[in-house]
């Protein structure tokens, strides 16, 4: 094969699963100041089977279009101005979120600094799991949050990709956790740091909370979560919004409450990438991944990951 080109997955027109092609195309080159990285596995995220329907973060892109922010490999080459990294390097990173990063696929170019050294205990699977999810808890918990310890906070469904990473962080952090989650999970979120769990699908979480300092809101409109979740919220305290932002609805309850809102989108942030990794390798986080699929099964990876029923993360292979 020519090395001028790669494996990659293509997306030709927003649709089901079906629309996801295999195949080769033009390998990129790094501009000045971009690394050249040989991903050797890419995470699966929700945004990225809903930018595949034609929502999520559908408008910002061209087609065709090779989904995918979450990768992990090792630097090939380096831009002109490069300081920071060299070829040889193990890296991870989420890079140009939310424009096209091209994850699915065997080479990405990207800015150095969007890019952080992989933890060293993980393997790239592990790794390619991790920057999107975990940049989103971390930029909702560190950086708008600001949690404290002695603050209890809610995660809403604790579970998925970026709640079992949330519940870690705000329990490193010193904070009270309360996790929802449907019964199966609990013991594992008591693992990972839960002090309190509760399931959405037999109980109230309004009745079993208690107060909380802080809600990060993972659920957004389903089931109300959003606006329900006011009223466990304390005076001045906060409500992360993270999938859709803070709708009208909870704007209005939050207001009459004196409950202050915020949404987040994350970015990419290679020095918090830095940080994390610090913390992955002294054990206090760990990603979970459910399952690594072939790239060839990327279809099979989305109908799985449309389930919201995956716990922790979805991966795919694309090692040498």
């Amino acid at each position: 094969m020519s090395e001028h080109t790669m494996r990659a997955v293509t997306v030709g027109e927003f649709g089901g699963p079906e629309v996801l092609t295999v195949g080769r195309v033009a390998r990129p080159v790094p501009l000045p100041t971009e690394v050249l990285v040989r991903v050797h596995a890419a995470g699966i995220n929700p945004v990225d089977w809903k930018t595949r329907a034609g929502q999520g973060m559908a408008g910002l892109q061209t087609l065709p279009l090779i989904l995918g922010w979450d990768v992990s490999g090792v630097v090939e080459e380096v831009g002109f101005g490069v300081t920071t990294l060299a070829p040889g390097d193990e890296v991870y990173a989420m890079p140009w979120f939310p424009r096209p990063a091209g994850g699915y696929a065997e080479y990405v170019t990207a800015p150095s600094r969007q890019f952080a050294r992989k933890p060293a205990s993980i393997g790239h699977a592990e790794a390619a799991a991790l920057p999107l999810a975990v940049l989103t808890a971390w930029q909702a918990l560190v950086d708008t949050a600001g949690i404290r310890a002695g603050q209890r906070v809610l995660v809403h469904a604790a579970a998925g990709g970026v709640g079992h990473l949330a519940v870690q962080i705000a329990r490193h952090l010193g904070a009270e956790v309360v996790a929802t989650a449907q019964e199966p999970r609990h013991a594992w979120l008591k693992e990972l740091g839960a002090d309190r769990t509760v399931d959405y699908t037999r109980q109230r979480f309004e009745d079993e909370a208690g107060e909380v300092d802080v809600v990060i809101d993972l659920m957004g409109g389903t089931d109300a979560t959003d606006v329900r979740s006011v009223a466990v919220t304390r005076p001045g305290g906060l409500i992360v919004s993270v999938p859709g932002g803070v709708s009208p609805a909870l704007a209005e309850a939050a207001g009459a409450a004196g409950v202050r809102t915020s949404p987040v989108l994350v970015e990419p942030d290679g020095a918090a990438l830095t940080t994390i990794a610090g913390l992955v390798d002294a054990g206090a986080v760990r990603v979970e991944v459910e399952r690594v699929f072939a790239l060839e099964d990327v279809a099979e990876a989305h109908r799985r990951g449309e389930t919201n029923r995956t716990r922790g993360k979805l991966v795919l292979d694309l090692a040498p």
